[in-house]
């Protein structure tokens, strides 16, 4: 049946293709290069009535490769820039009739040290938000006549009005709360009908949602908030695009997406990529099913898409002057593929990082997807991603507040057991840690007590791994999953004009929200500059009495950190720690600012109290 319409679908190109009389060119993508990449042959893409019926010439551009598709209205054009200077070129195309068409492509200059840019790693605080409600700095843009979804505030899942203009208006918000690197939930425009606010169901991968502001504007937005000492994140999503991408219209090929023919679901199930005993349907179905009957899903073993996906990340992350990526869904792309994608993009900014979203509940399965994993080298896989997220770890905190009282694999044991297991990762430190993100349960609406929090934001403070915080987490803000993602993904307090509070000023907080927001300055900003945090060794004990103790070490710097999950006073030997406390005599508590005597016997802890001793 595949092979029936696939033949099909060719027979009806080449029938109609005579009524494709005259060419012309609709878009050119990527629209520009730069001189001295490393990705030097680019393969440009050009679109237009007819436009694959032309020959293809240049006089001072060396072509290196045309691909026509089936699709007459597509032409894949390979140029070799690897010693060319920035300027100006020209592309001929010439049609049977021997008109002549003009493509004009530039060569910019790159900025200076573009290629050895540092990325976001241990000593930052990632702070992940959702444009679409964090804050509407310019009401003008709110609804836009090319897309289809308008502004409607009052839906839970509508467009709501945030925007570019809105983020660089708070990146001193940001930047005070102690954060260091900016994730921003995707940018690129979504033209689906409903539920467009969250940007995961892309329709045009080289424009930036009119409905948050143009190109130039995130160009604008990433450049403030480097001049703030903030890092950008850009979200990425090979996996799949939004059922609206313009391509969808008019495929270029018929296998440009997976077709069984037509729609398909994958069955979430990843550990079929990994399983040595996996049924063969049930890998290919894990990674050629589409997420949602809304995105379609990408073949990306078609070296068209796949050089098509590479070269548009590698052109924002040199457009926009962008610290690194995450990555959307990776385990579901296609495993050889997105290997090769990521190993591009490292090629070409070796010094920067990227993160994979990879949503698995066991740390061997999420080993896998890390770079030179130990487990994926048993079956000869390397990703070449070099961060994954540690949802082991969040799963434990959303059990472990909870519990109170300690059991053999309660409570602060959870925590105990995930770090156990850091020798399944080549590299544990590059891990991302998080209590809560844009797709989980809030962590404050699980645990509304802010004793809860404070042990929860100390521990992914202070552990091994880069922290990220959810916007809005900082200030108690609740929502309930089972309501539905717009309710855990709310706007901001004071991000629009009319509000009735700001919980972007101190004055515009309620009290619980300062509580909040004091807190979580008070710790970020004092993990800014700690090397015992951003660099230093684990050394853990295990929990007693439902208090977990661990030590982060960096040459003579050490902090202690300890968390009471029990509801009452503990009292804490401190000759059990001496391996941690070393020739150290005393400590000062960041939180309380108390010393603590170290020659001491013992030490008291308050009920769901943390404590960050700085040794000396």
């Amino acid at each position: 049946m595949h092979r029936f319409l696939h033949f099909f679908f060719s027979l009806l190109i080449v029938f109609f293709s005579p009524l494709f009389k005259a060419q012309s060119i609709e878009r050119i993508e990527p629209p520009f290069w730069w001189a001295d990449m490393e990705h030097s042959e680019v393969e440009v893409m050009v679109y237009g009535k007819g436009i694959g019926t032309c020959t293809v010439q240049s006089n001072d551009l060396l072509i290196s490769g045309v691909v026509k598709t089936e699709n007459p209205n597509y032409l894949f054009i390979t140029i070799n820039t690897a010693k060319k200077v920035p300027g100006n070129y020209e592309i001929q195309l010439t049609n049977s009739k021997g008109k002549l068409l003009t493509l004009p492509f530039e060569l910019k200059s790159r900025r200076t040290g573009s290629a050895e840019r540092k990325g976001f790693d241990q000593s930052d605080v990632v702070y992940l938000l959702m444009p679409d409600r964090f804050s509407n700095g310019d009401p003008s843009n709110d609804s836009h006549a090319t897309v289809s979804e308008k502004v409607n505030r009052t839906l839970p899942g509508g467009r709501h009005g945030g925007d570019l203009n809105g983020m660089t208006q708070h990146l001193d918000y940001i930047q005070e709360l102690g954060a260091t690197a900016i994730w921003p939930t995707p940018l690129f425009e979504d033209n689906d009908s409903t539920y467009s606010y969250h940007t995961y169901g892309q329709s045009d991968l080289y424009k930036i949602d009119p409905r948050y502001g143009t190109n130039e504007e995130y160009v604008q937005f990433v450049k403030a908030a480097h001049d703030k000492g903030l890092k950008v994140i850009q979200d990425v999503v090979p996996n799949h695009w939004g059922y609206n991408h313009w391509m969808m219209k008019d495929l270029p090929t018929y296998e440009w997406i997976h077709q069984f023919p037509g729609y398909k679901q994958t069955h979430y199930r990843i550990s079929a990529q990994m399983d040595p005993n996996k049924a063969e349907q049930d890998e290919m179905l894990c990674a050629d099913g589409w997420f949602v009957r809304s995105m379609p899903d990408l073949n990306q073993s078609n070296p068209l898409v796949l050089n098509y996906l590479i070269q548009n990340t590698i052109f924002w992350m040199e457009y926009a002057n962008l610290d690194g990526l995450r990555i959307d869904t990776y385990p579901y792309n296609d495993k050889k593929a997105i290997s090769t994608y990521t190993e591009a993009i490292m090629k070409e900014y070796p010094h920067t990082n990227l993160v994979g979203e990879v949503w698995l509940h066991d740390q061997a399965q999420i080993s896998y997807w890390q770079k030179n994993s130990p487990i994926g080298a048993i079956d000869h896989y390397n990703s070449h991603l070099p961060s994954v997220m540690d949802f082991t770890l969040h799963d434990a905190l959303m059990a472990a507040f909870k519990e109170n009282e300690q059991g053999w694999d309660k409570g602060c044991v959870r925590f105990y057991e995930n770090f156990v297991n850091d020798f399944l990762y080549d590299n544990p430190t590059n891990l991302l840690v998080f209590m809560e993100n844009h797709d989980t349960q809030r962590f404050n609406e699980l645990y509304p007590d802010i004793n809860d929090y404070r042990l929860a934001l100390t521990l992914i403070s202070t552990v091994r791994g880069i922290p990220q915080i959810y916007y809005g987490s900082e200030i108690g803000m609740q929502g309930k999953k089972e309501m539905g993602d717009g309710d855990i993904r709310r706007d901001f307090p004071g991000g629009w004009p009319n509000d009735v509070a700001n919980a972007f000023q101190k004055s515009g907080r309620a009290e619980k929200e300062k509580a909040y927001h004091s807190f979580t300055t008070k710790i970020l900003n004092w993990r800014k500059t700690n090397e015992a945090i951003h660099k230093g060794k684990t050394l853990q004990f295990i929990p007693e009495n439902n208090v977990y103790v661990f030590f982060r070490s960096w040459n003579d710097k050490t902090v202690m950190v300890i968390l009471n999950n029990n509801s009452e006073q503990q009292v804490l030997n401190i000759g059990r720690f001496q391996q941690g406390v070393g020739v150290k005599t005393k400590g000062k508590d960041v939180i309380s600012g108390a010393e603590v005597d170290l020659t001491t016997k013992t030490l008291n802890i308050g009920a769901k109290t943390p404590m960050i001793l700085e040794l000396y």
